[in-house]
Parts: structure tokens; C-alpha cells; sequence
């Protein structure tokens, strides 16, 4: 789909490697950031003890986007180079790449915050569900792999209506356990970073002019853009 024309537009290309491997150690850079993050929100870790590594892993995220940004003007500018939809391909999915560190920053904070969900074992089964989408966002993105990333998609909405659920339920009280704001912000965090990746899987089944639907709610996208089984 949006990627569908790259390699015959430019071949076997340095440039284009280089762009990928950078792709695949932000992504990496990000399941790190995240891990850490959690590890401080559930009490694994002390706060104090990931804080600089999280910020660092995050700062090395930031720097990948930059390079891939000054690396596509070249290669777009030189003759035979990235035509234009392939250089908006790649600038899309660098952005959400990127987002997904600053939201890992933002679990981080609730611990600095003294929030602690240890306590919730099916907390540890959600984070541990974002870790496996990260990195199955990773593999399938690399492959390129279409069946795969219409499975993840659907999959990721489940995971999104699961979140505004338990903010749901915060907000109207049905939910009067602990700690209700940690939770309800560890959610949203958490949905943003699920429909961030989400954007990352568009770039493999959906044609361009339909990326970057999937960090809206279901019901507010074009009917076009939704994945097909």
C-alpha cells in the first residue's frame, strides 16, 4: 500500500537502509523507554534509578527523527531520488515513532508522582500487552508483513476501547478503587501510545491520503481507512 512503491522507485539505496535501521533502533529505543517507565510505575524499579535512562533512550529517539528528516531532503533532493509520497510516508511514521517516547516520559512521571499500580495484577498484564505491541509493531513493520498488521490493527482497537472503558468507569465512580487518577492518565497514555503504533501498521495497508486515522477514535474515521480481515 503506502510503501508498496518505494523500492521500485528507488532500487537498492543506502540511503533508504540507513532510513530503516534507524526506524528499527527507534522502535527498540522505545520498547526500552517504555519497559523502564513501567518497571518505576509498578515499584520494579525506583524512579530515581531509570529516570536519566528513560530521558537518554527518549533523547536517542528524538535524535533518530532528526536524522531521518535531514537524511530524506537529501535523498529526495538528489537526482532519482525519494519522490514525494514515499518522502510523507516516511516522515508519518517517524512522527508517531517519536510520540510514543514522549508518552513513555509521561508514565514515568506518574511515578515521580508517587503513583505505584503494582498492586494491580491486571496492570501488569496491560503494560505487559503494550511491551508485546511495541514490538510486534517492530517486526511487522520491518516484514512489511500486510496480514499481520490488519490483525494488529483490529486487535489495537480492542485495546483502545479497553482503555476508554476503565476511564470510564473512573469517571463515573463504578471504579472506586485506588490511586483513580494514575490510573485514569496511565489509560489515556497508554491508548495514545497503542494508536501511535497504529499509525506506524496504516503505512504497510493503507494507501497514503488514509494514514494517521488510527489515532482517532473509531467511530470519528473515515469509513475508507478502517482494515479489512
Amino acid at each position: 500500500m503506502a510503501f508498496s512503491f518505494l523500492r521500485r522507485i528507488a532500487g537498492s539505496d543506502d540511503r533508504l537502509d540507513t532510513i530503516e535501521h534507524t526506524i528499527a533502533q527507534m522502535l527498540d529505543n522505545d520498547l526500552q523507554a517504555y519497559s523502564l517507565a513501567v518497571s518505576a510505575l509498578i515499584g520494579d524499579a525506583r524512579h530515581a534509578d531509570v529516570r536519566d535512562e528513560v530521558r537518554r533512550t527518549d533523547f536517542q529517539v528524538n535524535e533518530g527523527e532528526r536524522a531521518i528528516r535531514r537524511s530524506l531532503v537529501v535523498h529526495a533532493s538528489v537526482a532519482g531520488g525519494l519522490e514525494v509520497p514515499g518522502l510523507l510516508v516516511y516522515m508519518s511514521v517517524v512522527k508517531d515513532i517519536e510520540r510514543v517516547g514522549d508518552y513513555a516520559k509521561n508514565l514515568l512521571d506518574l511515578s515521580r508522582d508517587g503513583a505505584n499500580l503494582g498492586g494491580y495484577p491486571s496492570w501488569r498484564t496491560t503494560f505487559a500487552d503494550v511491551a508485546t505491541f511495541i514490538q510486534d509493531t517492530h517486526e511487522t513493520f520491518a516484514k512489511r508483513d500486510a496480514n499481520r498488521a490488519r490483525e494488529m490493527l483490529i486487535s489495537g482497537d480492542v485495546m483502545l476501547d479497553a482503555f476508554d472503558d476503565g476511564v470510564s468507569q473512573l469517571v463515573s465512580g463504578s471504579d472506586d478503587q485506588d490511586a483513580a487518577v494514575a490510573r485514569a492518565l496511565a489509560y489515556r497514555y497508554l491508548k495514545r501510545i497503542v494508536a501511535h503504533l497504529m499509525n506506524v501498521l496504516s503505512s504497510v495497508v493503507m494507501p497514503l491520503d488514509q494514514l494517521d486515522y488510527f489515532d482517532e477514535d473509531p467511530e470519528d474515521r473515515d469509513k475508507k481507512a478502517r482494515p479489512h480481515a
